[in-house]
């Protein structure tokens, strides 16, 4: 029944546009839950290495921490460790039309709409890509550390997740069991904000917690600044295509926003590097619709939970404030979380 119970999860999550793609999820995923072992086998084990003991032992007390202080669901998630032979979990495929900054949506009953389809190894990624491609539309494939079930199984920590430092560490372990905690259908950017914020905010709390320095207002200034000449040339796209010039002309436009995003970035980069900087591998692909798609999501409306959380005094009646959130109409929890924006940008 497990087993049947994850098929039909796979189905739900993964989507089965196609017999290929689902024999893909299913084996992707029955090989990860297969390297799953429980921590405390990995940890006992005298051919574990003791650099992979401490970041396991790291990963239990944040475990521990986010159910205990940020009320973060309790169950076995992130209690069991797979160590994968690659260095992602999935590569996520974007994909969009060339006159649009839309994402292709692929829709899953319970899950509704999200605007990536994940793959369990790159090639099957770059090998859809490119039927897409080859169809007219534009893509982007990135490789992604940890993905959710959203609760419907026990996540497995990933050797994946460990390639960075501890504040990454716990603020991706945060992020994660946020989306088990509440999830809003065909709302990527609402779902992806929510997790960060509780991310970002559970860093700040655990830090403070292990005694640790306080990190900066915006520990990731420059990752923002890098993000905003992103977020910049997206706003343009989106006018340009809105607007009732040709086809031709909007083609024309595109490539010189494209053009002025790589000048900026150059920029950019030679005032602070003097040369080579940290995202040049970035600009080194193809810039298209595809590739700004991921930028956003992940943001757009974290202001906005940041001045939910101050003012609900609690994580569980921020909780129950975010819930009332998601179960607005689209256009009603608009407003309210750009109601937010606007009350936290007027305090001092």
């Amino acid at each position: 029944m497990r087993r049947i119970g994850l098929l039909v999860m796979l189905m739900l999550l993964q989507g089965c546009s196609s017999v290929a793609y689902l024999h893909h999820s299913w084996q992707g995923q029955r090989d990860l839950l297969s390297r799953a072992q429980p921590l405390e086998e990995v940890l006992q084990n005298p051919a574990t290495d003791p650099q992979l003991v401490k970041r396991l032992r790291q990963a239990q007390q944040i475990r521990a921490y986010a159910s205990g202080h940020l009320q973060l669901p309790d169950n076995a998630s992130y209690t069991r460790y797979a160590d994968l032979p690659r260095p992602y979990a999935l590569w996520n495929l974007f994909v969009a039309e060339p006159l649009s900054m839309d994402a292709v949506a692929h829709c899953y009953p319970f899950f509704g709409c999200i605007a990536y389809k994940g793959y369990f190894d790159q090639a099957s990624a770059e090998e859809a890509a490119e039927h897409w491609r080859e169809q007219g539309y534009e893509v982007y494939v990135a490789g992604i550390p940890a993905y959710s079930t959203l609760g419907w199984y026990d996540d497995p920590l990933l050797s994946s997740m460990l390639h960075w430092d501890d504040n990454y560490l716990a603020e991706l372990l945060f992020h994660e069991l946020a989306h088990q905690q509440f999830y809003v259908k065909d709302d990527t950017a609402f779902n992806e904000s929510f997790a960060s914020f509780v991310g970002q905010q559970g860093l700040r709390e655990w830090r403070a917690e292990q005694g640790l320095a306080a990190l900066p207002d915006d520990p990731r200034a420059q990752e923002r600044e890098f993000v905003q000449l992103l977020l910049h040339a997206r706003e343009q796209l989106l006018a340009l295509y809105a607007s009732a010039a040709s086809d031709a002309d909007k083609l024309a436009g595109k490539a010189a926003v494209f053009s002025q995003l790589r000048a900026d970035y150059q920029r950019w980069r030679d005032a602070r590097w003097q040369g080579t900087g940290p995202y040049d591998h970035w600009f080194a692909g193809e810039l298209n619709n595809a590739r700004l798609l991921p930028f956003g999501l992940y943001d757009q409306w974290i202001p906005a939970f940041a001045e939910l959380y101050r003012t609900s005094g609690s994580w569980p009646a921020f909780y129950q404030a975010v819930e009332r959130l998601g179960n607005l109409s689209d256009s009603e929890r608009t407003a309210a979380l750009l109601a937010l924006l606007e009350r936290g940008a007027e305090r001092p």
